[in-house]
């Protein structure tokens, strides 16, 4: 195998720009070539910021319950992340309308670029569908959810890693689990020929790989297995492959960007967390202590609970990260590539 590019390579905190400004909770965010971003936005939908940076937040109505949320108490701080409308993971259908996982609401939503939003399912096997974390649509035009649990709020699930997190898939069979019993499963991602699936399980902490299987019947997922460390050193949140074949993945809370070689192997690329503050968080995380408090005072100041990584730029050598309490989104240059999205190469 040839040389990985991320031999030697860290991230320069001095060469990180920031680009957006005002922004509510942007946890995920979605390039085009064009150098157009689009950041989950808890307003009740997105903000489309411009290559010059010129920004404009899009959405049916307006929500200003996060905005205006009580931040005097751990209590009030909790309902301002878990109560209302919370707009997660995004992915473009292949029209150019916007998949919403609403991480709020429990709902799986499309919205038209101009706004008009309509839920696409908020129901499965006649059950509310739970915490609707993120989605990815695939070559054949799939549409994947991950719930991370169906426990409200998703703090508490958080907190006792409960185990009860599931993998969907829209299909022609519709809506149907096609894996489950997972520690709040986060976001999803296919290596470059869709063969496996690479899943983030936050409390597990750790990432599980499925290999893809087709089948006149419809799309199986099997061999489940941990695919790197058993326990990265954090909770991760967000992943996206590099043309190499690495998996970068942000660790929320202790605020670390990491990758896994294809061989396994983790190397740490940016650390903005405290290092006191992320000892004493991930002790009590292991002990199985942690409290919604502990939760409230991890974070690190580049993209405070650094939550996703997203490559983007004409030649997909700039990395954007999400947050859940940040207001700008920083970006920096890659030596390596981002593996394209679906939506890259597809006409607008």
């Amino acid at each position: 195998m040839s040389r990985n590019p991320l031999d030697g390579f860290t991230v320069d905190r001095d060469r990180i720009g920031t680009i957006g400004r005002d922004l509510q909770r942007p946890e995920c965010i979605l390039a085009e070539r064009d150098g157009t971003l689009w950041a989950a936005d808890a307003r009740g939908g997105v903000t489309r910021i411009a290559a010059d940076g010129s920004q404009h937040f899009i959405a049916q109505r307006a929500d200003a319950r996060f905005a205006t949320a009580d931040q005097a108490t751990a209590g009030a701080l909790e309902a301002k992340f878990t109560q209302g409308t919370l707009p997660n993971g995004l992915a473009f259908a292949r029209n150019g309308d916007i998949l919403i996982s609403n991480f709020g609401t429990d709902l799986l939503e499309v919205m038209t670029r101009d706004g008009e939003v309509r839920t696409l399912y908020d129901t499965i096997d006649g059950q509310p569908i739970g915490k609707v974390n993120f989605v990815l649509r695939d070559s054949r035009d799939r549409i994947w959810l991950t719930v991370s649990t169906r426990v409200n709020p998703w703090t508490e699930a958080a907190a006792r890693r409960v185990r009860d997190g599931y993998i969907a898939v829209v299909d022609q069979n519709g809506l149907r689990v096609v894996a489950e019993g997972f520690a709040f499963t986060n976001e999803i991602r296919f290596d470059a020929n869709e063969d496996w699936l690479y899943i983030v399980e936050t409390t597990g902490p750790h990432i599980t790989r499925m290999r893809v299987v087709e089948d006149p019947a419809g799309v199986r997922l099997t061999d489940r297995e941990i695919f790197g460390p058993t326990h990265l050193g954090g909770c991760p949140d967000g992943i996206a492959f590099d043309a190499f074949g690495n998996l970068w993945c942000t660790l929320i809370m202790v605020d670390r960007l990491v990758a896994i070689t294809p061989e396994g192997e983790l190397r740490v690329l940016l650390d903005d967390g405290d290092p006191e503050i992320s000892r004493a968080y991930m002790a009590k995380f292991d002990a199985g202590t942690i409290t919604v408090d502990d939760m409230m005072q991890a974070q690190g100041t580049i993209a405070p609970w650094m939550a996703s990584v997203t490559f983007g730029g004409p030649d997909l050598q700039t990395v954007y990260l999400g947050s859940l309490r940040g207001t700008t989104i920083p970006f920096f240059r890659a030596p390596v590539a981002g593996l394209p999205m679906i939506h890259w190469n597809e006409p607008r």
